[in-house]
């Protein structure tokens, strides 16, 4: 597809977007992992051990999206097409993993309170929903 056939503005855009969502998980994750680590050390509890470690294994995935969208940039207009849909591909795998870090914070809002999990768990399903919603392809039909 060449940038005359794609609004490259509209493209980068939506690239910045996930960039932006990715690194606000990653800050999230981070911060959950330092202070429930801490309290996990003081007060083990199995439910924490396990949504820490269900955090800790998609930070990895977080990275490499990272690496992945500066590799994209760096090289754009490099690369091959068949490359390009590889590192789409790897980006987009790095980006579901990532998502499933959601589930080990939705499980340590359970451990702080149950209404309070209760609560982040139906939000985070309908949010989940809405920007499937929101954010699947427009067309655009002539009347």
């Amino acid at each position: 597809m060449d940038d005359n056939s794609v609004n490259v503005e509209s493209r980068t855009s939506a690239q910045d977007k996930r960039w932006t969502i990715m690194a606000a998980l990653l800050g999230t994750n981070t911060a959950f992992m330092l202070f429930q680590g801490i309290a996990q050390e003081t007060n083990p509890e199995l439910i924490r051990e396990v949504a820490l470690a269900i955090i800790a294994a998609t930070m990895p995935f977080q990275g490499i999206y990272f690496l992945i969208y500066t590799f994209l940039l760096e090289h754009d207009g490099e690369l091959s097409s068949s490359r390009i849909d590889r590192l789409n591909l790897a980006s987009a795998i790095c980006q579901v993993v990532s998502y499933m870090s959601i589930l080990g914070l939705g499980m340590m809002w359970f451990n702080i309170s149950r209404f309070v999990g209760i609560a982040f768990s139906l939000s985070m399903v309908l949010a989940i929903i809405l920007i499937r919603l929101v954010m699947s392809p427009v067309t655009i039909t002539d009347v």
